[in-house]
């Protein structure tokens, strides 16, 4: 019976062991060439003979070729190093000895360590070394009978997800829907990839498909149904009589193809794209695009968007190196180090034990990235420890045993939809093998995958119901890992919002919590009174603004604490399309560590730096565990901040330029009752707007200004809007329409702006007086002064901001009740006082400057990162020294350096 593809692999990789470096120095080409031959089970004396005498020329003298197949291949052999090129020149040049009918197809020339092999058929040539020599044994189809010719690959990419895709839509067109459909795709992909990593013999499935299905595929689902069959059939308890085409297939197991499924009537061109997608190469798909991929086939929108819809390897690492995985390879590193072999051996046992213990729970696997990156990483470094074991003992007597044995029967997960809880599954089993390949590498024999054995526990239902010690004891977990779905408090469904209900029972504004805190929270009641350790990732809003205290409080009553965390830093996927989320990762444990780290992002594209921490509090920063809360009045001053004037008006009370010109054209006594507005907008980009100003009108000159019609109908319009609301706060209002809800106007005030780009180096503010109107756009600080300008334009309430403030998509969202009034104002005395007020004037006096040169010059124009004047930015930061100077006596070295100090201080106000 002839090797499965299997076996030939494995004779492979003891084929590299025996010819490795050490001996390589004194291997003969003839027995370098048998034991080659014998990879493939082919005895070289019956097909191939050594030194074939020929004579390359009519008159010239006889020479030898080193091994010649007749009609199949000639191979020239070379010493180590020595250029291949001129040896296949050679090769060639005995053709002219050679008749016709013997003349080989392939020449292989070879140094003991490089291959190329050519195909004078195709006109092809390969090249490869000896370590690749696993990976292109399909190139050696001929030595069995089958020519490499009959099948052309592609490479798998973009186009290998839409050509798969197109098989799912032409079986979704033709009525084959739903859960029978998504188990065939499993399956089909499973075999796909089986076949071209050896797990079934080379391009078995494709050939059996071509061979034995008629081209117009009205029978293809009859075959199709009967390998189904097959593959869930153990070898002896198979039927005598069936065919050795089918029987060649091995036994699976594991449930795969054990439901019973109707499958899917063929037409000609529905099985032309089977047989597309089995022209692909699969063997060199990575793990962490499995899900990914198999996912884009079920959904034509994602099949355009590759990438942006799985977790990167590289983000996976983020989560899992920091959790577990850094102080695991550190363990292994300090035990390979010892200096006594047998203490050596015994810390290599040891760390091997814990390592194939550890279980894993993702509850939100998706298609499994997570699991499938974990079980990687920890087959790899179970491979180091029984390299390093190898190496202790060169008799190979194996302290543990030598087969892999980190089991998937210990990672856990949960998914709602039915396809990537399947998908997961299968891309588990998937990376098992590509794991036992490399095991092959290293020791010559690749364990047997099929039948399948053990598998991933991944359940189909919902994380937010289940309750998770159904799935996994708490006290058989070790990690809770995964990327919970990323959905806004604002964007949820009202299932999901009754879903957050139930989770959160009656805790205060829970409603307004993204939906990611479901997991935080569920993670953090799940694991009390255990070790478990939990790494989520989520959108950087559960760590700023108001969803801080909503969320973190209830966590840090729990007893939870942060073990280490990514600070914000941009998501991005290895692929097009790669979606620029804002995000976090957060570890932590009801227990403490020995070590924190915290990993920040001072440019949120770029690499982080890690930083060790000795406490992670839910903004995290290095600093106590502190949750702010909204107060009403500010914690250590006496200027409160006002919220800007709110219009409520429709838009009635309004003006354009040309609007109050036209009016004030007809109605000169109009102009002191139109006044300039300012909102965030006009403040930072320029532009002129007005309205009518009628809140310190008596009833006498309102009565008079209603004879103006535009006035009239002006008034009449926001009385209307606020009658016709459903809101009794707004319909009160209808009683007063010729002004603004609010009518704040303090004589002299600093204006800030709600809303400022996360580009800007400082949120720019200003002073105005009661003639300009500040909209709800902004907030005022009312009669403050230079000394309060010169602190909340320093870079230390700008980081303090940037830490405690919400967002509006990516822009820092300037609070007064959770901000300013949080803020911890310096202690100083009237000298200090006076250094940060000429400080403060000259940052106004270099925006003067600018708009000296240029009426236009906006203050988006000076705060603009790329474009800010020199003179601005050196304003800037000698106030920053300054302000730096009154809370400490040096400088400090870091925005998370002034943070955790403005954290103390918060913490010694809130005690007084």
């Amino acid at each position: 019976m002839a090797l499965s593809y299997r076996d030939i692999k494995n004779r492979a990789h003891q084929f590299i062991i025996d010819y490795n470096d050490a001996v390589k120095e004194n291997a003969e080409s003839q027995s370098f060439l048998n034991d080659f031959f014998t990879i493939f089970d082919i005895s070289r004396r019956r097909v191939a003979s050594f030194e074939t005498p020929v004579k390359p020329e009519q008159q010239g003298s006889t020479k030898r070729i080193d091994l010649f197949w007749r009609g199949k291949l000639l191979v020239e052999m070379k010493s180590t190093g020595q250029n291949l090129e001129k040896a296949y020149q050679q090769g060639i040049g005995y053709f002219k000895g050679l008749k016709d009918k013997d003349l080989p197809r392939y020449v292989m020339v070879c140094d003991l360590n490089d291959f190329r092999l050519y195909d004078l058929d195709d006109g092809k040539d390969y090249a490869f070394t000896l370590a690749q020599l696993p990976d292109n044994l399909h190139l050696f189809d001929f030595m069995q009978g089958n020519e490499i010719a009959d099948i052309t690959e592609y490479e798998l990419n973009e186009k290998a997800a839409e050509l798969l895709g197109q098989l799912h839509d032409a079986l979704e067109n033709s009525g084959y829907v739903g859960h029978q459909l998504q188990i065939f795709m499993v399956r089909v992909l499973f075999i796909l990839f089986a076949e071209d990593t050896g797990v079934f013999n080379r391009h078995q499935f494709t050939r059996y498909i071509m061979r034995f299905t008629d081209d117009s595929g009205h029978d293809t689902d009859m075959h199709l149904a009967k390998l189904f069959q097959t593959l869930d059939i153990h070898q002896t308890q198979r039927n005598q009589h069936l065919t050795d085409e089918l029987n060649a297939f091995p036994y699976v197991n594991g449930h795969l193809f054990k439901e019973r499924i109707d499958l899917p009537s063929f037409t000609h061109e529905m099985r032309d794209q089977l047989l597309q997608c089995c022209l692909f190469n699969w063997k060199d798909i990575s793990p962490a695009i499995f899900g990914s991929l198999f996912q884009s086939i079920m959904d034509r929108q994602a099949r355009r968007n590759l990438g942006a819809h799985y977790t990167s390897e590289t983000n996976i690492l983020k989560v899992i190196e920091p959790l577990f995985l850094n102080q695991l390879k550190d363990e292994f590193n300090k035990a390979n180090a010892l200096k006594q072999e047998k203490l050596r051996n015994t810390r290599l046992i040891e760390l091997m034990t814990k390592i194939r213990t550890l279980s894993f729970l993702d509850p939100a696997c998706g298609c499994g990235n997570f699991l499938i990156i974990t079980y990687r990483e920890l087959r790899r470094l179970e491979l180091k420890i029984m390299q390093a074991q190898q190496k202790n003992d060169e008799q190979s007597h194996f302290a543990i045993d030598i087969d892999p044995q980190i089991s998937l029967n210990n990672f856990y997960g949960i998914e709602i939809d039915e396809w990537p809880a399947r998908i997961a599954e299968v891309a588990m089993w998937l990376t098992q093998h590509q794991m036992n390949l490399e095991f092959a590498k290293s020791f010559g024999r690749e364990p047997d995958l099929l039948p399948l054995k053990e598998h991933a526990n991944i359940h189909h239902a919902n994380a937010l119901t289940t309750d998770w010690a159904e799935i996994v004891s708490p006290q058989q977990l070790d990690y809770i890992i995964g990327n919970p779905p990323f959905v806004g408090s604002k964007m949820q469904s009202p299932e999901q919002k009754a879903l957050q209900v139930d989770i959160f029972g009656k805790l205060k504004n829970a409603k307004q919590l993204d939906f990611v805190s479901n997991w935080f929270y569920k993670a953090a009641k799940f694991i009390q009174n255990t070790n478990i350790d939990v790494a989520l990732v989520s959108t950087n809003s559960i760590t700023m603004g108001e969803q801080v205290g909503t969320l973190w409080q209830p966590l840090l009553d729990m007893g939870i604490t942060v073990h280490f965390a990514h600070r914000t830093f941009q998501w991005h996927n290895d692929a097009k399309g790669k979606a620029a989320v804002h995000c976090v990762i957060v570890g932590f444990g009801q227990h403490q560590r020995a070590e924190k780290w915290l990993f920040d992002y001072p440019n949120i594209r770029h690499e982080a730096i890690a930083i060790k921490a000795s406490s992670i509090n839910p903004y995290l920063t290095d600093a106590p565990d502190i949750v702010l809360h909204t107060r009403n009045n500010a914690i250590n001053t006496s200027f409160p901040m006002w919220f800007g004037n709110m219009p409520l008006d429709g838009g009635f009370l309004f003006l354009t330029g040309q609007e109050r010109f036209d009016l004030l054209k007809q109605y000169p006594e109009l102009e002191p009752w139109i006044k300039p507005v300012l909102g965030a907008q006009e403040f930072l980009n320029g532009g002129e707007r007005y309205c009518l100003w009628l809140a310190d009108s008596s009833v006498k000159q309102r009565r008079e200004l209603m004879q103006i019609a535009e006035i009239k109908r002006r008034i009449e319009g926001v009385r209307q809007m606020r009658l016709s609301s459903k809101a009794a706060s707004t319909q009160i209002h209808a009683e007063t329409p010729w002004q603004f809800r609010d009518t704040r106007t303090p004589d002299t005030y600093i204006l800030v702006p709600r809303v400022s780009s996360e580009r800007r180096p400082y949120v720019p503010m200003g002073f105005f007086d009661s003639d300009i109107i500040a909209t709800d756009a902004t907030q005022m600080i009312p009669n403050a002064g230079l000394y309060e300008f010169g602190i909340l334009t320093s870079q230390m309430h700008m980081d303090w901001m940037r830490t405690v403030a919400g967002r509006l998509k990516s822009d820092y969202r300037y609070s007064a009740k959770l901000v300013y009034n949080n803020f911890p104002w310096p202690e100083v005395n009237q000298q200090q006082r006076q250094q940060i007020e000429i400080l403060a004037q000259a940052v106004l006096d270099a925006r003067q400057q600018e708009v000296d040169k240029d009426a236009s010059t906006t203050l988006a124009d000076l705060y603009d990162p790329d474009l800010m004047p020199p003179s601005l930015r050196k304003a800037h930061k000698k106030l920053d020294k300054a302000v730096d100077l009154l809370y400490q006596s040096t400088s400090f070295n870091s925005p998370l350096e002034r943070v955790k100090h403005l954290f103390v201080l918060y913490q010694e106000l809130s005690e007084l």
